[in-house]
C-alpha cells in the first residue's frame, strides 16, 4: 500500500513539473540547439550565401547613384549619354577631368552660395536645438498648469503638412517685410515639434535621483539644465543636430520661395544654374552636388560616436 502511495505522488510530481513553464521553457531550448547541431555545415553555408548576396544587392542599389554621380562629375560633357558606348563607360570615364571641380567655382558664385548654406544651415541647427532642448526640459520636468494639454497641442502641429502653413508664414513675413532677407530663411525653421518631442522623450528616461540631489545642493533650474540634462543628453541631441542640419541643408523648396536675390541663395536653388532651358551641364552639376554632400559626411562623421554611446547606452539600460 505504501510503495502504491509512493508511486503515486511521484507520477503527480512529475505532471506538475511537466506542466511548469520554465520546463517547457527548458524543452524548448534544448529542442532548439538540437536541431541546431543536427543542421549540415553546407546547408548553413547556403544560407550564409543568400544572406550575403542579398545584402550586396541592396547594397548596390543603395551605392550605384551616388557611384554616377563620381564618375559623371569627372567626365567629359560629350561622353554623357552618348549613343553607340558600351554600358560600363556609363560608369568609368575614359578621362579623368579633374578641372571640372575648379571650373564650378568660376561658371557661377559657388562660393557665396556654400557660405550661405553654411551660414543659414548652422542658424537653423543651433536655434532648433536650443529651442527644443528648453521646451522639452519645461515639458519634462517643471510641472505647470496645462503642461500636458500645452504639449499635446504643441505635439498635435505635427500633422499639419509644411505646404499647407507655407502660404500663412510667407504672407506674415512679407506683412513683416523680412521677404528676401536672411532673417526668412531662418526665423521659421528655429522651431520643430518633433525636436521638442525627441528631446522630451529622451529626458523622461533620465534619473530623477540626479535632479533631486542638485535641487538639494541648491542649484537652480538653469544649472540643472545646463549641467546636468545636457551632458546626459549628448547622444539624443548630437542625433537632433544631425538630422536639423541634413534637412536646413538640403532644403529647396522654402529658400526658392522666400529668395529673390541671386547672392542670398543657397546651393540646393545655386545648382538650378547648370540648368537650362535647352540643356543641363551634367558633369559640372554632378561636381557641384558632390561639394555640396560633403558638409554632410563631416557632420555625420562628428556625430557618429555619439550614435555608437546612445546604443550602449541603450543596451545597459534594456
Amino acid at each position: 500500500m505504501g510503495h502504491h502511495i509512493d508511486s503515486l505522488i511521484q507520477q503527480e510530481m512529475k505532471q506538475e513539473m511537466a506542466a511548469s513553464p520554465s520546463f517547457f521553457r527548458k524543452k524548448k531550448k534544448a529542442a532548439a540547439v538540437i536541431e541546431l547541431k543536427e543542421r549540415s555545415p553546407l546547408k548553413r553555408a547556403s544560407q550564409r550565401a543568400v544572406l550575403f548576396f542579398g545584402l550586396l544587392l541592396g547594397a548596390i542599389s543603395m551605392a550605384a547613384p551616388f557611384l554616377w554621380m563620381v564618375s559623371t562629375s569627372l567626365s567629359e560633357p560629350a561622353q554623357i549619354f552618348a549613343e553607340n558606348r558600351p554600358w560600363w563607360r556609363e560608369w568609368l570615364p575614359t578621362t579623368f577631368v579633374w578641372q571640372n571641380y575648379v571650373k564650378v567655382w568660376d561658371v557661377v558664385p559657388f562660393a557665396r552660395f556654400y557660405l550661405n548654406s553654411i551660414f543659414v544651415s548652422l542658424c537653423i541647427t543651433f536655434g532648433q536645438v536650443a529651442t527644443s532642448a528648453m521646451a522639452a526640459y519645461a515639458f519634462a520636468r517643471l510641472r505647470f498648469p496645462g503642461r500636458d494639454k500645452l504639449f499635446f497641442g504643441y505635439l498635435a502641429t505635427m500633422m499639419i503638412p509644411g505646404a499647407v502653413t507655407m502660404i500663412p508664414v510667407f504672407i506674415l513675413l512679407r506683412h513683416f517685410g523680412w521677404i528676401d532677407t536672411y532673417k526668412a530663411l531662418i526665423l521659421p525653421g528655429i522651431f520643430t515639434a518633433y525636436g521638442t518631442f525627441m528631446l522630451r522623450q529622451f529626458f523622461l528616461t533620465l534619473p530623477k535621483d540626479l535632479e533631486d540631489a542638485a535641487k538639494i545642493d541648491g542649484c537652480s533650474y538653469r544649472r540643472i539644465f545646463w549641467h546636468i540634462i545636457l551632458p546626459l543628453s549628448k547622444p539624443a541631441l548630437a542625433t537632433l543636430t544631425t538630422f536639423t542640419f541634413m534637412g536646413s541643408w538640403m532644403n529647396l523648396m522654402w529658400p526658392l520661395i522666400v529668395v529673390n536675390t541671386h547672392t542670398k541663395y543657397t546651393l540646393p536653388v545655386g545648382l538650378a544654374y547648370f540648368q537650362g532651358v535647352h540643356g543641363t551641364d551634367w558633369t559640372l552639376l554632378m561636381a557641384a552636388s558632390m561639394m555640396m554632400i560633403l558638409p554632410i559626411l563631416i557632420v555625420f562623421l562628428f556625430n557618429q560616436r555619439f550614435f555608437v554611446e546612445g546604443i550602449k547606452l541603450t543596451g545597459i539600460k534594456g
